[in-house]
Formats: C-alpha cells, structure tokens, sequence
C-alpha cells in the first residue's frame, strides 16, 4: 500500500510540527527572559546567544540582544565566540537531518514535483544555486535550519567543510549585527 500525504515523509511531517510547537511557545514570549539573562552572561553569553542566533524561532530574539549589547563587548570576541555557538547549533541540525532524513530526501527526489524544478534549472546553475543560497540563509538571522537542510540534504558536503562554511557565515552575520549594535 502507497503511503499519501503528510504520512508518506513521517519524518519530515514530524520536523514541520516541531516548528509549529516552536511557533507556538515563541508566541507565548516566555523566553525572552531567559534570553535576557543569557545577554547579561558577558563573553560566556555571547556564546550562548550565537546557539540561539541559529535556531528559527529563536533567532529574532538572540539577534536583538546580540544589538543592544553590542557595546559591551569587544566585537570580535563576542562575534568569534557567536559564531562558534552558532556552529553548535547548526551541527546539531546538520547530524540529525544527514542520520535521520537521508531516506525521506531520497524519496523527495523523486517527485514529481522536485524533478519537474531538476528539469527547469540548468545542471550547472543547480550546482551553485542551493549553496549560494544556503550561505545566505545560514549568515542572515534567518532560521539556520532552512540552509543547514538544503546543504544536508542535497550536497555531499563533509561534516569538516559544513563546519568550516558554519563558522565563517555564521560569524560574518554576527559581526555585522555587533558593528551595526555598536553604530546606534
């Protein structure tokens, strides 16, 4: 028997209502307190919020105080340290997606949906499409999990080389919010 529906991708299924309860716990505004103690944290802190930096629904949050302390930190310190925190985050979410989606991307693949865009997209901009726009998701306060998917399920990019990209997006993107924290 064929499976249909949201039961044919259980696991991706699963993943989607995760975000949904993050939604739903991000509307209730209950960690914004303790996020605001982690921001009192110093250096130690900054680590901490650079985690934060890299989860969906608390990325809004994290990136605000990583704004408005911005001037009490040294800016590379607490950009170096956001990033190795981000890094953390985001290899948490690349090992889960590559152990635990790798069947259901499989299976994605194969649909008509994905093969019809396989089709419209020239191989060689495919190449470089997904990467590019990964790295732009993973550097930006956008939720990490979208690029760290799109790199985990559709590259055969080595765990040392996804940290490496990790680290160097993620840092540049903090950087830029301490130094625009540090001009207002």
């Amino acid at each position: 028997m064929k499976k249909r529906g949201f039961w044919k991708y259980p696991k991706l299924t699963l993943l989607a209502l995760t975000f949904l309860l993050a939604y739903i716990l991000f509307k209730s505004h209950k960690e914004w307190a303790f996020l605001s103690v982690i921001s009192t944290w110093g250096l130690p802190g900054a680590f901490l919020l650079g985690m934060f930096y890299a989860y969906g629904f608390t990325s809004a949050p994290a990136t605000a105080l990583l704004l408005l302390t911005a001037k009490q930190y040294p800016t590379l310190a607490a950009g170096f340290l956001g990033g190795l925190g981000a890094l953390v985050g985001d290899l948490v979410i690349f090992s889960v997606v590559r152990a635990s989606f790798a069947d259901e991307f499989r299976m994605l693949s194969q649909e008509r949906l994905v093969k019809a865009g396989t089709v419209l997209v020239p191989k060689k901009i495919r190449k470089f499409l997904l990467p590019i726009l990964a790295g732009v998701i993973i550097s930006s306060p956008l939720p990490d999990e979208i690029g760290v998917i799109l790199l985990a399920g559709s590259t055969s990019l080595s765990t040392k080389w996804f940290s490496l990209i990790s680290f160097i997006l993620n840092t540049t993107g903090i950087l830029i919010i301490l130094r625009i924290g540090t001009a207002i």
